[in-house]
C-alpha cells in the first residue's frame, strides 16, 4: 500500500502534506507553478504505477478465465490482453500529462515485489490459490495507488485554480509567462 509519511522526504509525502498548498494565495506565481509541477510529476508516476498494476491484473484475470473456459495460453494472448485497456474507453479524469514517469524502474521493482515468488511470465504454473492471492494483492495495491492519485489530483486542482484565478483577476499575464519560458535554458522557439 502507498503510505504517506508525515514529515517524510519523498515527493508524495510533500505533495500530500496538509500544508503543501497552504498560503499559495500569497506566494509568487513561479512558486505556485513549481508546486503544481511537482504534484503533476507525482501524479504521472502514480499513473504509471497504476498502468503497471492494470497490466498484471489483466494477465492474472486472463489466466483465471483460461482455466475456466479453456482456450490458448496467456502468452499466446498477451498482445491482445495488454492492448484491451490501451484502446478501451477512458474511465479517468482525462488529464493531459506533460511529464514522463521519473521512477519507472522503482515502480517496476515495487510491483514485482508485491507478490513474492510469483513469475507472471508463466502464470499457468501457479496454483489456483496462488493465482487468487496474486489477483487480490494487485487489486488492493491498485486501489491504494488510485486513492493516492486522486488525492494528488485534488492538490493539483487547487494549485491550478490559484494560477487560473490570477490570470482571471489580471494579477498574472500571459506575456510574463512567455517571457519566463523564453528565459529558461533549453527553450526552443518553433517557427511555422
Amino acid at each position: 500500500m502507498i503510505e504517506v509519511r508525515p514529515g517524510g522526504r519523498r515527493r508524495i509525502d510533500r505533495v500530500l502534506a496538509p500544508d503543501y498548498a497552504e498560503g499559495v494565495e500569497q506566494r509568487p506565481l513561479a512558486d505556485v507553478r513549481a508546486l503544481r509541477d511537482e504534484a503533476a510529476q507525482e501524479e504521472t508516476d502514480l499513473s504509471y504505477l497504476r498502468r503497471l498494476l492494470h497490466a498484471r491484473i489483466d494477465i492474472v484475470r486472463a489466466e483465471k478465465l483460461r482455466r475456466t473456459d479453456g482456450g490458448s495460453s496467456v502468452v499466446d494472448q498477451l498482445a491482445t490482453i495488454l492492448a484491451s485497456n490501451a484502446v478501451g474507453p477512458s474511465t479517468g479524469l482525462g488529464r493531459y500529462q506533460t511529464h514522463e514517469p521519473s521512477r519507472a524502474d522503482a515502480h517496476q521493482r515495487h510491483v514485482e515485489a508485491l507478490v513474492s515468488d510469483v513469475d507472471l511470465s508463466d502464470v499457468s504454473t501457479l496454483s489456483d490459490e496462488k493465482l487468487d492471492l496474486t489477483l487480490r494483492t494487485f487489486i488492493g495495491e491498485e486501489a491504494s495507488v488510485s486513492q493516492r492519485r486522486r488525492q494528488v489530483q485534488v492538490v493539483m486542482d487547487q494549485l491550478n485554480a490559484e494560477i487560473a484565478g490570477r490570470y482571471q483577476r489580471g494579477s498574472a499575464s500571459v506575456d510574463d509567462l512567455l517571457a519566463d519560458e523564453r528565459s529558461r535554458p533549453n527553450h526552443r522557439i518553433v517557427k511555422d
